[in-house]
């Protein structure tokens, strides 16, 4: 999957594959990450345990994710932009965690110049 992302500068392409098809890896850059660690919310607790009884998909925690890989992503990007990069191939998300009711998402890639 290639996505290409704006951000306060130039767009940046993200992709979980190696490559980028129909462009050239001219400069590869290194390693560039980014997360977010977040904690749960009471409410959300609460309403998740009414869920569990009943079944379906616990919304709260969907969109606490959501928030969390996009913040973690955009950390990821601001780092490539830094280091000159127009590109992130081989993007990886992963998640822990950390204490009782806290977790981290992380994300990364490969920062590369593309032409």
């Amino acid at each position: 999957m290639t996505v290409p992302v704006r951000s306060h500068s130039s767009p940046i392409i993200l992709t979980n594959i190696e490559t980028i098809p129909g462009q050239t890896i001219t400069r590869h850059l290194g390693l560039v990450q980014g997360s977010s660690v977040r904690a749960k919310h009471l409410g959300r607790d609460i309403a998740a345990g009414f869920k569990n009884i009943v079944g379906g998909e616990l919304k709260g925690y969907t969109e606490l994710l959501q928030e969390a890989r996009q913040e973690a992503t955009d950390r990821m990007v601001q780092e490539a932009q830094r280091k000159g990069a127009n590109a992130i191939v081989n993007v990886r998300f992963a998640t822990s965690s950390l204490t009782q009711g806290a977790a981290e998402l992380f994300v990364y890639g490969t920062a590369v110049r593309v032409d």
